[in-house]
């Protein structure tokens, strides 16, 4: 670094836009409040209902609480900037948001492979799905997400946050993104360093987008190759329906979380990875609770008698 460049302490988040800062405020408050109140919903039925704790509920009591903690990583921050015009965020706040953000969009994406291989035992495997899928087994594997979650992005963040920053400090998102920080750093900084760096964060994707993804793309083959086999249309019918919510919300994360990091020229016309992140940081963890809840016929009869007991108690 040369003498006469400074470090940087502090970020300033440029968030969405300088326009209509109250309105978005209320919009933003009212999805976040909406996807608290859902998840937890969500959380509460599984566990007060006995019949519920089967492997498909308890990894969807999991999802929900992800989410929940997920969202609250980002959106409380975008909230407060935008009644504050003093947007700056220390350097040691954007590390933690950035690792919490990596952590649990990591143990989201394992829990969402592992609820397709639930689906792939049940339907595959139905006999011995019991023995297979076990509540302590369905505890192990929610930690274990979790635990990979913790220690995968450790890596990143102490490589990243450990070089110099003197470009700038400005960061054109909402949040603190790493492909945004690394653009910050000092030019002084070893080429060494960046392919070092840059290995590691392909291989960290790789782990916990594309790995994920193709273990939920190989159980639904294996899912649709015996389901196409069943000679019942009322038992087709009746195995797709058990994975039609899990699809669906793998479409919408996987498929914003894709196109948020493809930087096309298209998509950088239509708002840029900012606009697009919100669709997985924001808006797919509130339509979650309606995808699994509308659906599901247990768990709306189980929702119904907790109203029942909440408003005659």
């Amino acid at each position: 670094m040369k003498k006469n460049e400074t470090q940087i302490a502090d970020f300033v988040l440029l968030g969405l836009s300088t326009d209509f800062q109250p309105f978005l405020f209320g919009i933003f408050m009212l999805i976040y409040l909406f996807t608290l109140t859902g998840n937890t919903i969500i959380i509460l039925i599984v566990s007060l209902y006995s019949h519920l704790h089967t492997p498909m509920y308890l990894f969807l009591r999991s999802l929900s609480l992800t989410e929940m903690l997920y969202t609250t990583v980002t959106v409380p921050r975008m909230l407060r900037d935008f009644l504050h015009k003093d947007k700056k965020i220390s350097r040691i706040s954007c590390a933690a948001q950035f690792y919490f953000f990596c952590c649990l969009g990591a143990s989201e994406c394992f829990i969402l492979a592992f609820m397709a291989y639930d689906r792939y035992v049940a339907i595959c495997h139905p006999l011995h799905y019991m023995t297979k899928m076990t509540k302590n087994k369905c505890l192990y594997i929610t930690l274990g997400s979790w635990l990979a979650g913790l220690v995968l992005p450790l890596a990143n963040i102490i490589m990243v946050f450990g070089l110099p920053f003197c470009n700038s400090n400005i960061i054109d998102h909402f949040f603190c993104d790493i492909l945004q920080v690394i653009n910050l750093v000092c030019a002084e900084v070893p080429p060494s360093t960046f392919v070092v760096i840059k290995s590691y964060i392909l291989i960290y994707t790789f782990l916990v987008i594309p790995l994920p993804f193709m273990l939920i793309l190989l159980s639904y083959i294996r899912i649709f190759i015996s389901v196409v086999k069943i000679s019942s249309a009322t038992g087709r019918n009746k195995a797709f329906s058990t994975c039609g919510s899990h699809l669906t919300s793998v479409s919408l994360f996987f498929g914003s979380a894709t196109i948020t990091y493809l930087r096309t020229e298209s998509i950088n016309t239509y708002g840029g990875p900012k606009v697009w992140s919100l669709f997985f940081l924001v808006f797919v963890p509130m339509l979650n609770p309606l995808i699994y809840s509308l659906r599901n016929n247990e768990f709306k009869k189980a929702l119904q008698k907790l109203g029942h007991t909440a408003f005659s108690g």
